[in-house]
């Protein structure tokens, strides 16, 4: 007699049903997860703005980006590094912020001279500097120029969903053609404003093929 095994999908999925069932949930109400590359960029303050853009300065929207409210500006400066090393056209993400930070991949460090720490956003002391040139004027930066901690921007319900809370640490999954790839220690930041996304750097999406991934999946 031959039997039929059900397909490993299928029995990922009756382990999954019997898991939410178990916590009171159902699998229904998975939220959907975004994995975005964040591209170089920075932050900045309005002092430091005017500093750069003249006094009254103001970021104008080049284009939304999928939190409320945040957008990439339209505005560009030059960060320039030891012995005169140049990234340019970076750009300036508003609205502005309380502190100026730049953050950038490793690789775009190696290419400045520049060694980094990876941080969560926000945590610059003891950080790096670099000079910011934009077209009204030079800005020494004594600190600031950061590697940003992969990390998910969740709401209170997502972070109900996870069994998670803020500042924990998950692992991102990521499947694709080429590859399967795991994070560690993804920083879960939990706010009433956020919208589900984990955020990944440019080396770290090529490195997973992010762009051809068929699977994204946040675990414990």
């Amino acid at each position: 007699m031959t039997v039929d095994f059900p397909s490993r999908g299928v029995v990922e999925g009756m382990v999954r049903e019997a898991l939410f069932k178990s916590l009171g949930r159902s699998s229904s109400a998975a939220p959907t997860l975004v994995v975005n590359s964040s591209a170089r960029h920075m932050h900045i303050s309005p002092e430091n703005l005017a500093v750069l853009f003249g006094a009254g300065a103001q970021l104008e929207v080049h284009k939304w980006l999928y939190q409320e409210g945040q957008f990439a500006s339209k505005q560009t400066v030059t960060l320039i590094g030891p012995r005169k090393r140049i990234i340019p056209n970076l750009r300036i993400l508003g609205p502005c912020r309380s502190l100026t930070q730049v953050e950038l991949a490793f690789t775009d460090a190696v290419s400045l001279g520049l060694e980094i720490p990876t941080r969560a956003s926000g945590d610059i002391e003891g950080t790096p500097g670099a000079y910011i040139m934009g077209p009204k004027g030079l800005l020494e930066m004594k600190n600031g120029v950061i590697r940003a901690a992969r990390h998910v921007h969740m709401s209170p319900a997502d972070a109900e969903f996870y069994g998670v809370k803020h500042l924990d640490l998950m692992r991102l999954r990521v499947s694709a053609s080429a590859c399967t790839t795991t994070f560690e220690d993804v920083l879960v930041r939990v706010d009433k404003s956020f919208k589900l996304e984990v955020h990944i750097d440019t080396d770290e999406a090529n490195a997973c093929d992010l762009d051809h991934a068929s699977k994204v999946e946040l675990l414990r």
